[in-house]
């Protein structure tokens, strides 16, 4: 592991000079060892938790789920606070922002980081809490690729450069956040789920924010300034991944249902006039939505 260290060390300090000597010593980011080994296991678990629970009954996980998600959304709601705040402060170019130039606002935009990074070790528990409510379905390639990379990621933003041009992706992040995670608290609460009308639009501001994230980075590149260049276009790169990744599942969430219910009720419209079957089947669909909301 050390080797793996010195070895990292030595390729990014090529890449994007020196490590920040600011963060020196700080929980978790002193060397890349924990942040790798967490990794590990939570792809581990991806692997092998839905096979554990495979003959097991499903938990609820309700009370915890709501106090989870309302944890999260503080948390994003503090961060996106303190980067605005932060970045005001410090009189940030929009175009591109070193990360030495805004004084004591730097140190503030890097405490609050640490904390966005540190929420990427907390989110894993999306995934955990998936799989204990045999939720498999939505263990997707794009949930476990984001989860998995943005902690690495952002490990790597936390030693060289955290602050300065950083910021941008993290905050239009923490402000979605708000919006997910409260969405997901209050959709653990069975009363609340017929009220929550905001899911697709979730997605929607996700795509939006990669698409201006790559914008914002892009200006960087355009008008570069003292931070490292190198960054900047691992970032459009990861952002493009991203955009092909949330649009296919945007694709089929959300107009494949739209187009499947167009054949529904095309369907129904037939045995309507041929009779009493769409009543049999009208009833199915009823009690089905009764048993899923008790859920």
């Amino acid at each position: 592991m050390e080797l793996m260290d010195k070895t990292i060390n030595r390729y990014f300090d090529v890449w994007l000079g020196p490590r920040d000597p600011r963060v020196k010593g700080w929980l978790l980011l002193e060397n890349y060892t924990p942040t790798f080994i967490f990794s590990v296991l939570y792809l581990l678990i991806v692997w092998l938790g839905p096979k554990y629970m495979r003959n097991k009954q499903p938990f609820s996980c309700r009370g915890i789920l709501v106090i989870y998600n309302l944890g999260l959304t503080l948390l994003s709601l503090y961060m996106f606070y303190e980067l605005v705040t932060g970045v005001l402060e410090g009189g940030y170019n929009f175009f591109c922002q070193d990360t030495h130039s805004g004084g004591e606002a730097d140190m503030k935009i890097i405490r609050v980081l640490w904390w966005y990074y540190f929420s990427k070790l907390i989110e894993f528990m999306d995934t955990f809490f998936f799989i204990l409510r045999k939720n498999n379905h939505q263990i997707t390639v794009l949930h476990v690729y984001h989860h998995a990379t943005m902690l690495n990621i952002w490990w790597f933003v936390m030693n060289w450069v955290p602050c300065g041009h950083s910021y941008f992706g993290a905050t239009l992040n923490s402000f979605i956040h708000v919006l997910m995670y409260s969405y997901y608290g209050l959709s653990a609460v069975p009363a609340m789920r017929p009220y929550l009308w905001w899911k697709k639009y979730i997605t929607q501001g996700q795509l939006i924010q990669f698409v201006l994230t790559i914008f914002q980075t892009s200006c960087g590149v355009v008008w570069p300034c003292a931070f490292p260049q190198g960054w900047l276009y691992f970032q459009i790169s990861y952002m493009i991944s991203l955009i092909i990744l949330f649009t296919n599942f945007y694709i089929q969430t959300y107009n494949k249902k739209a187009s499947s219910r167009r054949k529904e009720y095309q369907n129904g419209s037939t045995a309507i006039a041929n009779g009493y079957t769409n009543s049999f089947s009208s009833l199915e669909n009823n009690v089905k939505q009764r048993k899923q909301r008790k859920d």
